[in-house]
């Protein structure tokens, strides 16, 4: 039987939906349905016809329309704009309906009165990329129609479309009378983020201090992180209340990051909300909220910029590692093979493992002056030689991580990272002063690296200063309190207190450990248990048939620096039952 010969066509294809349709639902849902519906009878529907057109369907919040003529599409979809501007002028802002439309020419397949095809997804993306009341058009049609119509186009560039092979060049129809948009910023090659400016939601003009004030710092903070691309404060206070699509801001500033926020004052009480939102599609990466008490405006301040750049650093980072990996592997930069590589190291598995090596050292060959390369190597490196057990020759492995971490630090010697990944390969190659200055070193070029201060206070333990290392822990937990690393940061923090002899503490980190991770902090639980008396608990939690090899764990991610704390440690793992095994 002959297969059904497949139906083609050259056809222009526009796509539009209702900006904020979900909100306006909410807020009113028989008034914006009503709304709608009248727009399309006795707006759209007419123009369509006039312009030889035919609507495919309707959504609940859009439409997908197509026409023979790529000038008669174009033509059409400025007529509906102009229309919607004349219909929503009586209205107040929040109950306008705003179309966003994206057109493209392109071959589709014909299908029961239905269109498919890849040109009818691109329709849809630029569609996604248009402000309210926009239209945004792909290169074809910027080239069909430019002087044929009284337009003018703004070049947005080169735009990766989601689920798209490669990227579509993009044009935004500019509206009649309106300003040429600035050109077009290339987005640069590390993560790139602006700080917009608080709003002040509290109806109190002496807050507004308060609001500017936290965009202030959290800017200069994120600035200490090196790969970051951060615009500076005179840039991002310009979009201060201007309402813009995020999409349109991260376009005009260049950045791929824009992070949000407001402050409202409530009695005594502030709440700040923060959102990182990936200007590219508009969507929400990271968001939270802080309600905290006003006794100490200045520490209140401290604490939100502390948090939100902290959270920040890996929210982003995860963000790029998935970006990325949507790339083709031969259009990888030396920086998408780290970034994809930091994702495989948080992916904490053997396999993980040996695809970040590979991606480190595929990016340390693309270019070999870029100081996160070996960064990613030596953190990678001595992970699996000192603490995963995953390094076939420890020795050699740790041995390269600090090369590595050297290298980085003399490519960039304010990158705090460098001086974080000294620490760590230093620390088990037995260079207990090396590792201690790195880390002290990490904190002072960035006092919001939260890794930093956990390293450091893991160091203070293992150099003999346990007491000394509670307090640089503590703060690597309040600067990162939903850290991915929170596990083993509670459980070097249990042994800086079974360290010094306070096991109680030692205990209750432990068990906060457990809750995110069975296994990090069960030795170091085990120990401070059994110095307390709790056998029966020991026994419950560490089955005879584990302790060998817990035991063997235990033993490999400490590095002491004096024989008598190594000793109280190994006799607090006898105490609970380890002795055979050791």
């Amino acid at each position: 039987m002959t297969p059904p010969k497949v139906r083609r066509r050259l056809t222009a294809i526009l796509a539009a939906d209702v900006a904020g349709y979900s909100g306006l639902v909410a807020a009113d849902e028989d008034g914006t349905l009503s709304q709608f519906a009248a727009h399309l009878r006795d707006l759209i529907q007419p123009l369509v016809a006039e312009h030889d057109g035919r609507v495919i369907k309707t959504t609940g919040d859009g439409l997908l329309v197509e026409f023979a003529s790529v000038v008669s599409a174009l033509q059409c979809a400025m007529q509906i704009q102009a229309g919607m501007v004349k219909r929503n002028a009586p209205l107040a802002p929040a109950r306008r309906l705003e179309f966003r439309m994206g057109l493209h020419a392109a071959d589709v397949v014909i299908d029961s009165g239905d269109i498919f095809g890849e040109g009818v997804n691109v329709a849809a993306r630029l569609e996604g990329l248009a402000d309210p009341g926009g239209v945004c058009v792909s290169a074809r049609v910027q080239e069909d129609t430019y002087g044929r119509l009284k337009v003018e186009f703004d070049d947005l560039g080169e735009q990766a479309l989601k689920n798209m092979p490669r990227p579509v060049r993009v044009y935004s129809v500019r509206r009649e009378g309106a300003p040429a948009r600035p050109a077009v910023l290339a987005l640069p090659d590390k993560p790139s983020i602006a700080v917009l400016p608080f709003q002040n939601m509290s109806g109190d003009p002496e807050q507004e201090y308060f609001a500017e004030a936290i965009t202030e710092d959290l800017t200069t903070a994120l600035s200490r992180w090196r790969w970051f691309f951060v615009i500076a404060r005179g840039s991002s206070s310009t979009f201060k209340d201007s309402g813009l699509d995020p999409k349109r801001i991260g376009r005009d500033l260049g950045v791929r990051y824009l992070l949000d926020g407001s402050v409202r004052k409530a009695g005594a009480r502030m709440r700040i909300s923060v959102q990182l939102i990936d200007a590219s599609n508009a969507s929400h990466v990271w968001a939270e909220r802080f309600d905290r008490d006003l006794v100490d405006i200045l520490a209140l301040q401290d604490e939100i910029t502390e948090q939100v750049v902290a959270a920040i650093e890996p929210a982003m980072l995860r963000s790029e590692g998935v970006r990325v990996a949507r790339k083709n592997l031969n259009d990888y930069t030396a920086l998408d093979c780290f970034h994809r590589g930091m994702w495989h190291l948080h992916r904490v598995s053997a396999e993980g493992y040996r695809e970040s090596i590979a991606l480190f050292r595929e990016a340390i060959t693309r270019d070999p002056n870029l100081a996160a390369g070996y960064i990613g190597l030596a953190r990678i490196l001595y992970g699996a030689a000192a603490v995963y057990g995953w390094s076939t020759d420890r020795r050699k492995d740790l041995e390269d991580s600090r090369q590595a971490a050297l290298t980085a630090i003399s490519l960039d010697p304010r990158d705090a990272y460098g001086h974080y990944a000294l620490s760590g390969s230093a620390l088990y190659l037995g260079l207990h002063e090396e590792a201690l200055e790195a880390a002290q070193r990490a904190v002072v070029l960035n006092p919001n690296f939260a890794l930093g201060y956990a390293r450091l206070g893991q160091v203070l333990t293992f150099v003999g200063r346990p007491a000394e290392a509670v307090a640089p822990i503590e703060r690597s937990l309040r600067h990162s309190p939903f850290d991915p690393q929170r596990a083993a940061i509670l459980a070097s923090l249990s042994l800086a207190h079974y360290q010094n002899g306070d096991y109680v503490e030692g205990v209750a980190a432990a068990k906060a450990s457990l809750q995110h991770d069975p296994h990090v902090a069960l030795a170091v639980l085990a120990a401070c248990l059994a110095r307390l008396g709790r056998f029966e608990e020991v026994q419950h939690r560490m089955p005879a048939e584990t302790r060998q090899q817990l035991f063997r764990q235990a033993l490999r991610i400490v590095a002491f620096a004096n024989e008598a704390d190594h000793a109280h440690y190994v006799d607090g793992l006898h105490l609970a039952g380890m002795a055979a095994a050791g």
